[in-house]
């Protein structure tokens, strides 16, 4: 038995079993970062409010869901949830426990990002007569999106990595269907290869598609920073 067989890793690659699990592995990951990006924007808003308990609270999710570990609380959302009568499928416990983590890192990025406006722009909205609301809306988030995007863009890539450990709950995804299929045969070199490469390729996808978007939101604040000149005569008028 030879040590490596391309054709046995073209079959798993073309397999309709790897598709399916990788399908699952990419929402899962969009899954999970959507609702990561809900529970940041609240909590990001919420270390801005006024009231002192709610800024508390904020900083309570954030310290337990950043210092214990992403694995732990995927079991404890599998396992200890029933004890109090919510019982989820897997897929839903999965997305629910990597959201929650992952918001308490996406509220980290998007405090920085709405803390990155300055303060002058706020007090010129306030003097306009918006309400605090209208000013996070079109004045302060439409600014930080564009800071934010990067790292946002690496979190998603950490998302579709970090997917892997959902299989200790039984998540049908990339990486358990290759431990599965490599167990009937020991042929982990092309089944994780398999897997390897399904990954490089998602990655690869969701990298050019944070690029576009980056580069996309450059032009539009190199464009915007450009105002056109008012012709001499308009200003002179506007002076006399």
């Amino acid at each position: 038995m030879t040590l490596f067989s391309p054709s046995l890793l073209l079959q798993y690659l073309s397999s309709g079993q790897f598709f399916a699990a990788a399908m699952t592995t990419l929402w899962l990951s969009i899954a999970s970062l959507a609702t990561g990006l809900v529970f940041g924007l609240l909590l990001a808003i919420g270390q801005e409010a006024p009231s002192r308990p709610i800024r508390l609270i904020v900083l309570l999710y954030i310290w337990l869901f950043r210092g214990t570990p992403v694995l732990l609380q995927l079991v404890f959302a599998f396992n200890v949830l029933p004890a109090f009568g919510v019982v989820l499928p897997g897929f839903a416990c999965a997305v629910l426990a990597l959201g929650l983590n992952e918001g308490a890192y996406m509220a980290e990025i998007m405090r920085s990002g709405i803390r990155a406006v300055s303060r002058g722009q706020r007090l010129a909205a306030r003097a306009l007569g918006m309400e605090e609301g209208q000013i996070m809306r079109w004045v302060v988030l439409p600014q930080a999106l564009r800071i934010i995007i990067p790292p946002i863009g690496n979190q998603f890539i950490g998302m579709l990595k970090l997917s892997a450990l959902v299989s200790v709950i039984g998540v049908q995804e990339l990486l358990l269907v290759a431990d599965q299929t490599a167990s009937t045969n020991f042929r982990y070199i092309e089944t994780l290869a398999a897997a390897g490469l399904y990954y490089l390729a998602m990655t690869t996808v969701f990298m050019a598609i944070q690029y576009l978007i980056e580069r996309a939101f450059t032009r539009r604040g190199r464009s915007g920073r450009r105002p056109k000149a008012a012709p001499t005569s308009t200003a002179l008028q506007a002076v006399r």
